[in-house]
């Protein structure tokens, strides 16, 4: 099988909803001429013409309310976001607007509109461009959010959400632009709905989902070495979650802990440990555990970003209290 990284496979997506279905068109800052602030883009324009890859002005709420007003009226626009932070400025266009719009029509509208955007640290962009949001966004009815953590999610996320009657965000952790990998063929339909086990254990359960993944699977390898079996969850929906695979598996193992780039107050993390507690509280052998970034604005310094992000180091030390091994 031919290697591709996540932007590549992000970018076949891509060409085939753009393919597949003409109402389908990409829109956003950079995406047609520069070919995308992440190379996500890059030769679509030439491929399709500047109707369905659309240059849009530095105006986020601007061009995401365009972009809810073309799915109203019957086209499919995915729209690019630089990252989550600019997102901000398109808060009042996706919460008051997309994610309420078939509640307040009587279930009469929809808005068929995916909203893409980088999210995460790592690469020292410092405090504007580096944090980890999309929590925000898990918390509002209305909105279907993922956050794809695998060559194939990347790949086979797109159309499906493409299907979706209501406003989908796809959340990609810019850590993963550049993950390699070979990606089969036949990919198959790709499930936006459900949970992954994505490596299988017996002693606790690491629960993350995004760029945090690959650093709870390098964390289970490195528990594996002591001794321990650690599965490790991939949420990959974040609204709705999957709770039926969550309790599945810490009803299997016993000790949850979650790993979660977002900062601990008011966080994602929280509120799977309180589901946790709620749905299996009397199958637990541990409290549930997490994992977060430190509370402060992610700094720009290479030392500093990487002491304030989760780690495997981190993870690793946060498994062992939790099952008395410290």
């Amino acid at each position: 099988m031919p290697r591709i990284t996540y932007r590549e496979a992000l970018r076949e997506a891509h060409r085939e909803a753009l393919q597949r279905d003409p109402r389908v068109f990409l829109m956003g800052e950079d995406v047609g001429r520069y070919g995308g602030s992440y190379a996500v883009s890059k030769g679509l324009l030439a491929e399709f013409g500047e109707q369905r890859i659309r240059d849009t002005p530095l105006a986020e709420l601007g061009f995401v309310g365009a972009g809810i007003g073309a799915a109203l009226g019957g086209a499919r626009p995915i729209v690019e976001i630089m990252t989550v932070n600019f997102s901000l400025l398109a808060l009042d266009a996706i919460v008051n607007t997309a994610a309420t719009y078939r509640h307040m029509s009587g279930g009469q509208f929809g808005v068929p509109v995916v909203i893409r955007m980088a999210t995460g640290a790592g690469r020292q962009l410092a405090a504007q461009h580096s944090h980890s949001l999309e929590n925000w966004y898990a918390h509002v009815p209305g909105l279907r959010v993922l956050a794809p953590a695998t060559l194939e999610d990347a790949r086979g996320m797109l159309w499906p959400a493409l299907q979706d009657p209501d406003p989908v965000l796809i959340f990609e952790h810019a850590q993963l632009y550049n993950l390699e990998g070979e990606l089969p063929e036949a990919l198959g339909t790709i499930d936006i709905a459900n949970a992954a086990v994505r490596r299988a254990g017996s002693d606790l359960t690491l629960i993350t989902y995004g760029g945090s993944l690959g650093k709870a699977l390098d964390a289970a390898q490195a528990l594996a070495a002591d001794g321990i079996s650690a599965e490790v969850l991939d949420l990959r929906v974040l609204r709705p979650l999957d709770d039926a695979a969550i309790a599945a598996s810490v009803r299997k193992t016993r000790r949850a802990l979650i790993v979660d780039e977002g900062w601990r107050s008011g966080s994602l993390a929280a509120e799977l440990m309180a589901r946790i507690v709620e749905q299996v509280f009397y199958e637990l052998d541990a409290p549930p555990a997490r994992v977060c970034s430190e509370e402060v604005p992610i700094p720009y310094a290479k030392h500093l970003e990487e002491a304030a992000l989760p780690q495997p180091g981190k993870i690793v030390a946060a498994a062992k209290r939790l099952l008395g091994r410290a």
